[in-house]
């Protein structure tokens, strides 16, 4: 059997020791540097050349935006042959693009290609109201980011705009679908749409993330004395 093969039930319990050990070492050496994650890809630039030639067989979509994109913010920190980073470009705190698509019929059909960051605490209560308001409104309560995904800067801007409305519950979620129908259908035929034009609050910078409480402790002494009644008992 080769690695990639293996499975995590192929992974011997010495290893699996280890992976959970080097996990936790690294946690408390972030946490000791008082920080909460790493952004090493902000550091780097890739060519231009470089870029142009890895999207010249892109779909025409995303292969548009990538231009527009590098016309905005300038060369992506990271570049695969399907995807382009950016960090901390204007409002966002992380950008990627990709080629690879996916189906979206909300409001009308589309591919979603473009996926733009914010750090942003949403409640976890209101998780399932996010969901249902636009499946594409991505939420990581860890990393206490907000994201949206579609085709454009415009309509990721207004899905963070209404799912803010949302959280601060000044908008309920039937107003917040017919609201984004309208603004994007305005936006697109050049009429004035501020809420897909900026976004309309201040974004956090940090401070929203939600590691929460560790539980492992007892666990694991559970589980000990578990293992040494499995091996005193030949299981």
């Amino acid at each position: 059997m080769n690695d990639r093969d293996r499975e995590p039930r192929d992974i011997d319990t010495r290893e699996r020791v280890g992976i959970l050990a080097g996990a936790m070492t690294d946690a408390m050496s972030h946490a000791a540097r008082g920080e909460h994650e790493t952004e090493h890809g902000a550091r780097r630039r890739v060519d231009l050349a470089n870029v142009e030639s890895l999207i010249e067989s892109w779909p025409e979509a995303p292969k548009t935006i990538a231009r527009k994109m590098i016309e905005q913010y300038g060369a992506p920190n990271e570049a695969t042959p399907t995807k382009l980073f950016w960090y901390r470009n204007g409002p966002w705190k992380r950008t990627e693009l990709t080629s690879d698509v996916v189906l979206h019929n909300f409001p009308s059909p589309h591919s979603d290609f473009l996926t733009q960051y914010i750090d942003y605490r949403v409640p976890v209560e209101l998780f399932d109201v996010i969901g249902a308001f636009d499946g594409s409104c991505l939420i990581d309560r860890t990393a206490g980011e907000a994201g949206a995904r579609c085709d454009s800067e415009a309509a990721n801007v207004l899905t963070l705009n209404l799912m803010h409305d949302l959280v601060t519950g000044t908008t309920t979620l039937e107003e917040a679908r017919k609201t984004y129908a309208e603004n994007l259908s305005g936006y697109t035929l050049g009429r004035s749409s501020p809420y897909a034009e900026r976004l309309q609050f201040e974004v956090p910078q940090g401070g929203t993330e939600d590691p929460d409480e560790p539980m492992i402790a007892g666990s694991m002494a559970h589980q000990t004395v578990e293992k040494v009644k499995d091996v005193l008992s030949g299981r």
